[in-house]
């Protein structure tokens, strides 16, 4: 009763006395046998998914691409002084299944805490006209390094996959000023390129 199987989708978590003892790859192996020893198997392979600042709308039974806007989570303040609204996407496994287990107790609320942590420091760093167009990549890339590192030193077994933007906007409330703000920006660099096409001629 002692022998056990880990699949290629799964880590071996060996539990004696109720202590952790050992982490075993797949294939078969032996333990000592319940009540002394337990195994627990989670899927390493499975990715699992974090939304913060957004909420799919999937209940239900028509799945729809609709989302609902979560504002404590997504309101996040720039570099510049300015507010920006976030919503984004993590995506990760589990990298260690005994740290995993015993580690951290809730996972899933771990990752989005960190999530959220990470996305405010970087979002701070970053102006918001860079925010709101070519820096998104950047960002994406420095919140997923900065949540490695956090998850990290919290032993938590966990592996960041990626991070997806969804949507970067100005808040709801002053979309259309800001909106106006940018039309007279572009008007004003049209009529110098015009002026200037004036002054060559």
């Amino acid at each position: 009763t002692g022998f056990y199987r880990v699949q290629p989708e799964e880590q071996g978590v060996v539990v004696v006395f109720g202590k952790w003892s050992d982490t075993t790859q797949p294939g078969l192996h032996y333990n000592w046998p319940s009540p002394i020893g337990q195994i627990y198997k989670p899927r390493v392979t499975r990715i699992n998914r974090v939304e913060v600042g957004v909420r799919s709308a999937t209940e239900g039974r028509s799945r729809s691409n609709a989302s609902t806007n979560v504002s404590e989570e997504s309101q996040m303040l720039t570099g510049d002084e300015n507010i920006v609204d976030i919503g984004f996407i993590v995506q990760w496994r589990i990298k260690d299944a005994g740290q995993y287990l015993f580690k951290i107790r809730d996972p899933q609320g771990t990752v989005k805490v960190a999530a959220e942590s990470a996305m405010r420091e970087v979002i701070g760093q970053t102006p918001i006209q860079m925010a709101l167009t070519e820096g998104r990549s950047q960002i994406e890339t420095q919140t997923s390094e900065l949540m490695q590192r956090m998850l990290d030193s919290y032993e938590s077994g966990i592996y960041i996959l990626k991070i997806e933007m969804q949507r970067t906007d100005p808040p709801a409330q002053v979309v259309d000023a800001f909106n106006d703000v940018q039309r007279a920006k572009a008007d004003r660099e049209r009529l110098g390129n015009e002026a200037e096409a004036y002054r060559n001629d």
